[in-house]
């Protein structure tokens, strides 16, 4: 094997990735505005619920309701009139709106039973299921500590002390921003290695490596290295540059360490490409099998949802693919500032499954190329 004829061979697909523009608009869009609106997009679960509350009271009962909605699960209250209400829920502006009656406070004290209206916006259907049993049970606290001169009927025996690690904020856009640009490492490798291989078999040119003296090794870790280069310098501008910079999201670990484990990861997934591109006939049929690997590599790998919460065949399963391990030790390095004393075993792993997916994907070429 020659490594000046898998370095030519390597720009060689650079340049025709380069003459590619929709391959290009992708690894764009995933590592930028994908990234972006991933951390700015509304979860389902409450997070900055936007609130406003009409206070036609003006008491100090209805005081201590306004400054009891707070983040993270509330955005600060707009206090907005009785005509303002409608309009701006028509708008979506408010998920949430509340209308403190007159004399509230009065008829509290008399003994009547005053009401609250809540007005919530159903089409956010997740927030409104869970804001509606949150906003209720703010008022109802902040009415009885109100009406019995105390916070709380008796003294709790334990008291439970709450620190938030790694997010402090409970800011889930912090979480969407990074597992996207995870995410994106595993699709974008599968796609490019197997996209080059296609391409080559449409357009005619891989007859012309067939009469060329390089060996089926040379070819394939051609495309491994161009299109993971392509891949690895991708995350990491969208790690430093989008994450960081743009969205202000900090970054506990080592930036080197998951660029480490990016690479192995990136070599397992361009095997799997090229292993994939072999099997298809055309790009329809390639994206048709990438629709049968990809969407379970994604679902199934912890990036989407924990994998405790997965039955325990699926987690065994799943060891055997390279992003489990990914996701893990990326978690550990960005989320929770793990060094490599931590996450070496998954290094380990991802350097076993890269080395068995290139054996495997080589001897698939091979047949292909005969």
């Amino acid at each position: 094997m020659r490594v000046e004829s898998v370095l030519r061979l390597g720009v060689k697909e650079l340049w025709g990735l380069a003459r590619d523009p929709m391959m290009m608009i992708l690894i764009v869009y995933a590592f930028t505005l994908s990234v972006y609106t991933a951390s700015r997009a509304s979860p389902d679960t409450l997070n900055n619920a936007p609130i406003a509350i009409v206070d036609e009271d003006q008491s100090p009962i209805s005081s201590r309701v306004i400054t009891a909605f707070y983040p993270p699960y509330f955005a600060v209250p707009e206090l907005i009139s009785a005509s303002q209400m409608d309009n701006r829920m028509d708008a979506g502006l408010d998920t949430f709106a509340v209308d403190i009656p007159p004399n509230f406070q009065r008829d509290l004290l008399a003994g009547r039973s005053p009401s609250i209206q809540l007005n919530i916006d159903a089409t956010r259907m997740s927030q409104a299921f869970t804001g509606g049993g949150y906003v209720q049970s703010i008022v109802s606290g902040q009415v009885n500590e109100f009406v019995d001169h105390s916070r709380s009927s008796k003294p709790p025996s334990i008291d439970l002390a709450l620190r938030a690690r790694f997010n402090p904020d409970l800011d889930k856009g912090w979480f969407g921003a990074i597992n996207n640009v995870i995410s994106s490492v595993t699709m974008l490798s599968i796609i490019l290695a197997g996209a080059a291989l296609i391409r080559e078999r449409e357009h005619g040119t891989i007859e012309h490596l067939l009469v060329m003296p390089v060996t089926p090794t040379e070819i394939m870790l051609s495309k491994i290295w161009s299109m993971g280069a392509v891949v690895v310098a991708a995350a990491f501008f969208s790690i430093v540059v989008v994450v960081q910079l743009l969205l202000k999201v900090p970054i506990e670990g080592s930036i080197a360490l998951f660029m480490l484990a990016t690479v192995l990861d990136v070599i397992a997934t361009t095997c799997l490409g090229i292993f994939l591109a072999t099997i298809a006939g055309s790009m329809p049929q390639f994206g048709m099998l990438l629709m049968l690997v990809l969407l379970p590599l994604q679902m199934l790998s912890g990036g989407m949802t924990p994998r405790e919460s997965m039955p325990e065949i699926i987690q065994t399963i799943m060891l055997a693919a390279p992003n489990t391990h990914f996701v893990i030790l990326a978690q550990s390095v960005l989320f929770r500032g793990a060094g490599i004393g931590v996450v070496w075993p998954q290094l380990l792993v991802l350097a076993l499954i890269a080395a068995i997916f290139f054996i495997a994907s080589l001897h698939r070429f091979r047949q292909f190329l005969r």
